[in-house]
């Protein structure tokens, strides 16, 4: 393996001029292509030829406010009323004109006058060339991104609304639940109830037959034993005819034994 010296360290200075001219370098291609290519006209080559050369001598301030702000690159252009630098930072030149538009210097107040076509140019060590994009673009680019985000919050919003209306829906589902399993057991309740009231019912039912044959039992038995104590009164009644009976001729004959005694002596 063949080893060398470390490569000398640039300074800051000759760091900064090299990308100067790199800059340049980019804007010269992109202003030979725009010139040359067969669509574009020739009063509009020579315009962007114009805007390079007019940005040019401020790419150092150009790179420099891209590097601060840590995107990938800017748009660039001179104030088309007094000429001063504009540099919006961005990742990309939609991302950048949407952050200068919600940014309080963007308001409409605030907002720079731009020319019909405006430059991206990108860090100095992201290897792009610059683009060239027109104000009206950006400013359409704009108005699709607000109508899209206008949409995105009407989605938002129903969705949010599909999601309470669910809520609601699941609510009044759990309550109607309630509701039913309530009367399910209002209904088991009273099916038990009837249950047994139906057994009391039969229940009472086989105690008043019961009663009845009880009671028919008890008659027959009361007869019966009417029946026999009329039986047994004439039974005691003959007894006691045929007691007196054998009284008097027990008393007659102990007459007659002690008329036989008394005839002895």
């Amino acid at each position: 393996m063949r080893g060398g010296a470390a490569a000398p360290t640039k300074p800051e200075s000759e760091d900064l001029t090299m990308r100067q001219w790199l800059l340049v370098l980019s804007l010269a291609v992109v202003v030979v292509g725009c010139a040359t290519h067969p669509l574009v006209p020739k009063e509009q080559a020579e315009a962007i030829k114009n805007r390079d050369r007019a940005l040019a001598p401020h790419s150092a301030a150009i790179q420099d406010t891209i590097r601060q702000s840590g995107n990938e690159g800017a748009l660039a252009f001179l104030d088309a009323g007094d000429g001063h630098l504009v540099v919006l930072p961005g990742d990309s030149p939609g991302e950048a004109w949407a952050r200068h538009i919600t940014s309080p210097s963007g308001s409409p107040t605030g907002r720079a006058s731009m020319p019909p076509v405006i430059s991206f140019v990108y860090r100095a060590d992201v290897p792009k060339a610059p683009e060239s994009l027109t104000s009206r673009s950006l400013e359409q680019q704009e108005t699709l991104r607000a109508t899209l985000a206008a949409l995105d919050a009407e989605l938002r919003k129903l969705s949010d609304s599909v999601v309470a209306t669910r809520r609601e829906t699941q609510a009044s589902r759990e309550d109607m639940q309630k509701a039913l399993d309530s009367l399910a057991g209002d209904l088991a309740a009273a099916r038990k109830f009837m249950l047994q009231t139906a057994q009391l019912g039969s229940l009472n039912q086989e105690m008043n037959v019961a009663n009845a044959n009880g009671l028919r039992k008890i008659a027959a038995a009361s007869q019966e034993v009417s029946a026999n104590s009329a039986k047994l009164a004439d039974t005691m009644r003959q007894l006691s005819e045929n007691l007196a009976s054998q009284l008097k001729e027990l008393a007659a004959r102990l007459d007659a034994i002690q008329e036989r005694i008394s005839n002895v002596k």
